[in-house]
């Protein structure tokens, strides 16, 4: 068994792999006290043979979850970082750790499903947009704030912009509340509709569109064109580099 490891900016997520199955699962906000959590809900989990995490947070973060996971297992983390190419698909980046492992993870994940050519559009803290291609190429994408960070960087550069209560998604708002909500959410919905406009004809003219992220659910409805909502798509690209890179202690 593996265990697996994808600490994004707002929580942290984790799965126990057995052969091709989550068995367990999990997740934590960063306001939780982690070590404490995992060690309570840990002691009561199969012990795993490797950990394999994927990270986008700070260094702190990552050695507080690597700590625990010794505490708990014995074992320590293997830490994915952004390659220039992996388990067939290849980065678009000239610096390729500079693109997310998350956002790479999202695409091993899409490739090995069978669903490239694609767009893939991620919603949290930011909105990220990644092109595949049908032989794994990644062609590029987009990066914006999420709907959140927009109504809060709205709010943090006005001095009169102070709703009483979170806003609604409205056709036409008649309140600042439902007014920044509805102007955060669509734009974000515009941005992902414009962006495989852009990219569709060098995807063969009929990309898969998938949303995934926290705030997926909420923004799918609002889109022009159907999607496919993709859960846990970096924990399952990260399941595909893992089995790709077992050890060869577990091959022989």
């Amino acid at each position: 068994m593996i265990l697996l490891l994808d600490l994004g900016n707002t929580r942290l997520k984790f799965a126990l792999l057995d052969g091709d199955t989550f068995v367990r699962r999990g997740a934590f906000g960063w306001d939780a006290d982690i070590a404490h959590e995992l060690a309570t809900l840990w002691c009561g989990w199969p012990a795993p043979q490797r950990v394999v995490g994927a990270s986008v947070v700070d260094a702190a973060r990552e050695t507080a979850v690597a700590v625990a996971v010794g505490s708990a297992f014995d074992l320590d983390t293997t830490w994915v970082r952004t390659p220039a190419q992996a388990c067939g698909v290849t980065n678009a980046y000239a610096e390729p750790h500079r693109l997310g492992v998350d956002r790479f993870l999202a695409m091993v994940d899409a490739f090995a499903a069978g669903r490239a050519p694609s767009v893939l559009a991620s919603v949290g803290t930011a909105l990220t947009l990644d092109a595949l291609d049908a032989e794994g190429r990644h062609l590029g994408g987009w990066i914006a704030p999420g709907p959140l960070l927009m109504q809060q960087s709205v709010l943090g550069a006005t001095a009169q912009v102070r709703p009483e209560r979170p806003g609604a998604v409205r056709d036409l708002a008649d309140n600042t509340a439902d007014g920044l909500a509805s102007g955060c959410w669509q734009a974000c919905a515009a941005l992902v509709d414009r962006f495989v406009d852009r990219v569709a004809l060098q995807l063969g003219g009929a990309p898969t569109v998938t949303l995934g992220g926290g705030d997926a659910d909420i923004l799918a409805p609002l889109l022009v064109r159907t999607v496919e909502l993709v859960p846990d798509a970096v924990l399952r690209g990260l399941a595909v580099w893992a089995r790709t890179h077992a050890p060869a202690s577990d091959i022989a």
